[in-house]
């Protein structure tokens, strides 16, 4: 197989193809409000993602409120941003639906599957949006927990602020064909 070093012309004007590719990390907002047509239209396409077993062991917190999203932002070290955002979205796990045994942690992958749901639905509506990592870290879990009042049986997995952005983003080339491997990983 010969991949090409260019996006294929045929899929140059597919809209969904097209929003993945030209997502981008948005840190910088405007004043302008979300709606709640925007934040629903982001939560449903955020609760479509797949999840091992169907369990769905998601559960979220949306921030609008500005004095909470001031005192994150103090409280998280690379999320400063979260404090000029329209609304920001807590996605956590829930214990209760976790999968057990081995399939345990699973709910990581669920998590990481709807954050970037998130991410490609606020790109796609005209918003934008970044991923702020809270799990592992106890000292960012724990200051969530508190400002939020999250219960124990969830687990604070990450922070996305979301609104509109300040500037342009051009998005930032990540192809890099060494990355790929046929058949094998072997080094070329």
């Amino acid at each position: 197989m010969k991949i090409s070093n260019t996006i294929p012309d045929q899929f140059e004007g597919n809209e969904a193809y097209m929003n993945i590719v030209q997502r981008v990390s948005v840190r910088r907002f405007t004043e302008e409000a979300v709606t709640d047509d925007q934040l629903s239209a982001i939560l449903h396409a955020a609760m479509s993602a797949p999840s091992g077993v169907n369990r769905q062991p998601w559960e979220f917190v949306v921030i609008d409120d500005k004095r909470l999203l001031q005192e994150l932002s103090e409280a998280l070290p690379y999320a400063k941003m979260v404090s000029q955002a329209g609304v920001a979205l807590i996605v956590s796990g829930n214990r209760n639906r976790f999968l057990e045994g081995e399939d345990s942690e699973l709910w990581q992958q669920d998590l990481s599957a709807v954050s970037e749901n998130i991410l490609l639905a606020s790109h796609a509506i005209g918003l934008g949006g970044v991923w702020t990592c809270i799990f592992p870290h106890e000292e960012r879990i724990a200051p969530v927990r508190k400002i939020l009042e999250i219960p124990d049986a969830l687990i604070p997995f990450n922070l996305i602020p979301i609104g509109y952005p300040k500037a342009d983003h051009a998005p930032i080339n990540k192809w890099n064909p060494d990355r790929i491997h046929f058949n094998s990983f072997r080094e070329e």
